[in-house]
């Protein structure tokens, strides 16, 4: 019973992250799910349900995508994929998780910093072959382009926009490449199945949290979430050690 509490609680509050945010299942669920599951069970649930929320969506804000660097981003994301799987396959759960927190509090960092970057066209491919590797690797696509946005200053609902549109093709990639490489399981998708009626939860109090968001609150939000979850996830990777 426990178990399923902490699922719930874990779905319902990432989904309400990824609604309002853009970005916030894969950062906010993967370090949770892993208290729960094996690596590729997290990661690969984390890919169904990122995907099956930013097809929801899709409709709503087809109309903020900058289709322009969505296509770069998805040019250099396959490039990165099949690195990321070869990463996944070859380091233990310890190091994985570790390796996710010292990203997250790195990016943090960078955020508070008022990090800023110049948008060229080589670096939109260089973030997508970056969240390409992550996402096959460690079921994040969403941090580095949440750092070259916010470096760049966009608009919330162009990022917002973007991400999620991005998110479509690369879980969706990602998701085929894990089954062949790592193979799957029935748990995961009746885990996945069980959580959509909490995901379409949190889909309506998600929508409804980012009409009231403004830009600051928007990234004061960013650093919580980003912060939080790098330093839970440190911490548990260090006790283990």
């Amino acid at each position: 019973m426990e178990t399923i509490v902490i699922f719930i609680s874990i779905i319902l509050v990432a989904s309400i992250l990824q609604t309002s945010t853009g970005f916030g299942f894969s950062i906010m669920a993967t370090p949770f799910l892993l208290l729960i599951f094996h690596p590729h069970e997290a990661i690969q649930i984390n890919i169904i349900l990122t995907f099956v929320i930013s097809v929801l969506l899709f409709r709503k804000i087809k109309t903020d995508i900058d289709y322009a660097l969505l296509k770069r981003f998805i040019i250099g994301s396959l490039a990165g994929v099949p690195f990321g799987i070869i990463l996944f396959i070859s380091i233990n759960l310890n190091t994985f998780k570790l390796g996710v927190s010292i990203l997250l509090l790195l990016l943090t960092l960078l955020l508070i910093c008022k990090f800023k970057v110049k948008p060229t066209k080589f670096r939109d491919f260089i973030v997508g072959w970056i969240s390409g590797l992550l996402t096959t690797s460690i079921g994040m696509a969403g941090p580095p382009l949440l750092l070259y946005f916010t470096g760049t200053d966009t608009e919330k609902r162009e990022l917002r926009a973007t991400t999620l549109a991005y998110y479509i093709f690369i879980y969706c990639v990602s998701l085929i490449t894990q089954i062949i490489f790592t193979g799957t399981d029935k748990i995961i998708w009746q885990s996945s199945l069980y959580a959509m009626v909490i995901v379409i939860l949190g889909l309506f109090i998600g929508q409804i949290i980012f009409h009231k968001l403004n830009q600051r609150t928007f990234r004061l939000f960013t650093y919580i979430i980003l912060s939080c979850t790098g330093v839970y996830l440190l911490v548990d990777s260090l006790s283990t050690l």
